[in-house]
């Protein structure tokens, strides 16, 4: 199952359906909205990650949607539909965000069994801990192969993110189906794994202005960055409103100019960055590539590590990248 919510993790939902088209069984969208979108672009089912809104529910009429129960009302209220709606069970085994507790399961089934528009078509829970918490995520796939002993006839069953696929799923073999997410853009949530592994996106920009500040000049708002020495300044046609992130500023962040890493200078604005290209054999010219996230050359700075400087997670990196960061894809 391909994991494409967030707008396939910020690299554009329509293609990158399209890009998998025939090369998985199912695809996971947040909600019916994304759904949608893929419908149009790839054949296979279209698994809700998601709870599923009162106003939303005439949609799962699609014999492509397939919906997570977590409750007996929300059970009841699908089924009051009146028409067939395909779902999973959903359990809690740990996340606390959806599903029913493992001590209620049992209970739920009986009930959707006895429900004539509801088809109960598989199982599924998620781990929130596998690239971080060993034991509890061990303890938690003993207390999943217990609860699925006593819940037989299910269908397919999916518990595994990119960490417990990496890292765990040798102990899993009640899985029918796998739930690659960030794994799937070519970032490994670890870094354990990152070299068997080749990131799908790259992000660039350009140099719009070339300038050279005297030492003891401030740049960007609040003047955070002074100048200790004649410094040539390229501004680059990329900020936060771009998805850049204004975290980054004044923490080392770096970009890639002609091969070679350059620090971002004072805070990132809403359309630009300014970065130091004093050390560069010879000063760019406007209209240069920059690469923000992505290889150039013999160098590559990765969404990881732009997530390190921001402190924050890749997935926020990724999936910040606004409308307005032009998307265009090609084959590898």
């Amino acid at each position: 199952m391909a994991v494409v919510k967030a707008d396939a993790y910020g690299h554009g939902l329509a293609s990158v359906a399209g890009a998998l088209s025939g090369l998985v069984s199912s695809f996971g969208v947040a909600n019916p909205r994304e759904g949608l979108v893929v419908a149009r672009e790839a054949p296979g089912d279209i698994f809700l990650l998601g709870p599923v809104l009162p106003n939303e529910r005439s949609l799962l009429a699609s014999p492509r949607f397939v919906v997570a129960i977590s409750t007996l009302e929300e059970a009841e209220a699908l089924n009051s539909l009146g028409f067939p709606v395909r779902a999973h069970l959903s359990v809690d085994t740990g996340m606390g965000r959806m599903g029913c507790l493992p001590g209620e399961a049992a209970e739920l089934l009986v009930a959707i069994s006895g429900m004539p528009f509801l088809r109960l078509e598989g199982f599924c829970t998620h781990f929130p801990s596998a690239d971080e918490d060993e034991p509890f995520t061990r303890h938690q796939i003993a207390g999943i192969r217990e609860l699925l002993g006593n819940l037989p006839g299910l269908g397919a069953v999916h518990v595994s993110n990119s960490a417990g696929i990496l890292d765990f799923i040798e102990q899993q073999p009640f899985a029918t189906l796998v739930r690659p997410g960030l794994m799937l853009y070519g970032l490994c949530p670890t870094g354990m794994h990152q070299g068997d592994l080749q990131p799908v996106l790259s992000l660039h920009s350009r140099v719009t202005l070339v300038r050279l500040l005297p030492a003891g000049h401030g740049v960007s708002y609040g003047g955070s960055y002074v100048t200790s020495r004649p410094t040539l300044v390229a501004t680059v046609g990329i900020g936060y409103a771009d998805g850049y992130p204004r975290q980054v500023s004044n923490r080392g962040a770096q970009v890639l100019l002609r091969g070679r890493r350059c620090p971002v200078l004072g805070r990132v604005t809403m359309d630009q960055i300014m970065i130091d290209v004093t050390d560069l054999p010879e000063p760019p010219r406007p209209g240069e590539v920059v690469t923000l996230i992505g290889r150039q050359g013999g160098e590559e700075i990765l969404a990881t590590e732009v997530a390190s400087w921001a402190g924050t997670i890749s997935w926020e990196i990724l999936t910040g990248l606004t409308s307005r960061v032009e998307r265009v894809c090609r084959e590898a």
